[in-house]
């Protein structure tokens, strides 16, 4: 593929709003994980909220948007002079050229849990609850493209926890097909009750910062996240030191509804896609940020992929220790997380773990520090076996 531009990026999550709050926390090694206080839940488990994300509103015209999910979106495009980029590029290439492809996986569901609770007597919901424009998961991208006043193609992209990093992959298709000249492309994921009595169900929620890799790990920590790149082609003009987007895998190994495939065979795949997509070897990447959930199936899975490709060569940790797992807007974050690496030559620390299992192979880091970092691949894997890898770079350091 050709190698597409980052014009633009920005991130909202438990660590803080903008980029100048991500690049803090990540330098400090801080986490943005608290026992859980959301809502009416009960369970004794520590997640990642947005600061103040409830105080964030909505345009008066788009109000009928208004959710947790969409006052998330509009927090995070208001950081880093996002919007305004965005509306360079429309006057530039006009807005029916500019595409919004976003992740989510709950969306608005929490809307529909908070009318269901006034329900009437009969048992119907309140009049003013508006399905499409809050709960759907459509709703996001619908309010993020009138937000910023496109008229391009418009996408929800909801394949679970691989949602946000797809929504890349369906933007870079489009524009190498010429449909389109630039995306805003991200997720935004927020907390419900569905998602946190469901990951209890499952017996996955960790009830301590959840631990990626390490010997003692028991579960994940749920977060939130709203992240939006601007996504362009890379023509003649674009420096040569931009931020750029090198290579996208995918794959789909369906081997069950919530576990990987013991031998990661999926999670490979698209890796070795992502690679050769950049027209890369395995050699070139200097840091994967792993999928890297904290739970015993996931984490040794993906080890197993990624000694498959890579050896032991290739340092390695999760960032979710930070953050929380961001669900659908997991891919979008971390590909944040790689953009700043390279950016600062830093590898992130993994906050929560403290020893590596023994049984798991990969070069995983704890303390991260500084390192020659020219390209980066981020993994998202999802319930079902979807599976995408994205890789990372300079435009100077495309093949």
């Amino acid at each position: 593929m050709k190698p597409v531009i980052l014009s633009a990026y920005t991130m909202s999550s438990s660590l803080g709003h903008g980029l100048e709050a991500t690049r803090a926390a990540l330098a400090a090694g801080a986490s943005g994980l608290a026992p859980c206080t959301f809502e009416t839940v009960t369970l004794a488990t520590f997640t990642g909220e947005i600061p103040g994300v409830d105080a964030a509103r909505l345009p008066r015209e788009l109000a009928s948007f208004d959710c947790r999910n969409n006052r998330a979106a509009e927090a995070g495009m208001a950081n880093d002079g996002f919007i305004t980029a965005v509306e360079d590029a429309a006057q530039r290439l006009g807005r029916g050229r500019i595409g919004v492809f976003l992740g989510t996986s709950t969306a608005g569901i929490l809307q529909t849990e908070i009318a269901y609770r006034h329900r009437d007597a009969d048992g119907a919901l309140p009049a003013d609850f508006d399905y499409r424009h809050t709960h759907n998961t459509f709703s996001v991208a619908e309010y993020t493209r009138a937000r910023l006043g496109l008229a391009g193609p418009c996408a929800t992209i909801s394949t679970a926890c691989s949602s946000s990093a797809k929504a890349f992959a369906s933007a870079q298709r489009l524009m190498e097909a010429g449909l389109i000249d630039a995306a805003v492309v991200g997720g935004v994921d927020t907390l419900c009750l569905t998602t946190l009595y469901g990951f209890n169900s499952l017996q996955l929620l960790s009830a301590q910062p959840c631990r990626p890799y390490d010997a003692e790990r028991d579960g994940i920590s749920l977060g939130e996240a709203a992240v939006f790149f601007l996504l362009e082609r890379a023509d003649a003009r674009a420096p040569r030191d931009a931020m750029a987007l090198l290579g996208v895998g995918e794959s789909c190994d369906a081997y069950h509804m919530s576990a990987p495939h013991p031998e990661g065979r999926g999670a490979r795949e698209a890796m070795r896609s992502a690679l050769e997509s950049a027209g890369l070897g395995a050699d070139a990447i200097d840091y994967v940020n792993l999928h890297g959930t904290g739970t015993p199936s996931n984490d040794a899975a993906e080890d197993q992929a990624v000694l498959a490709l890579f050896g032991d060569r290739v340092p390695v940790n999760s960032t979710k220790g930070m953050t929380g797992h961001a669900l659908g807007a997991a891919g979008a974050a971390e590909a944040i997380v790689s953009v700043l690496a390279i950016e600062s030559q830093r590898i992130p620390a993994s906050p929560g773990t403290r020893t590596p299992d023994p049984r798991l192979k990969a070069r995983y880091e704890i303390a991260g520090g500084p390192r020659p970092l020219a390209r980066v691949l981020s993994n998202s894997f999802g319930f079902g076996g979807s599976n995408c890898s994205l890789v990372f770079g300079r435009l100077r350091d495309a093949a």
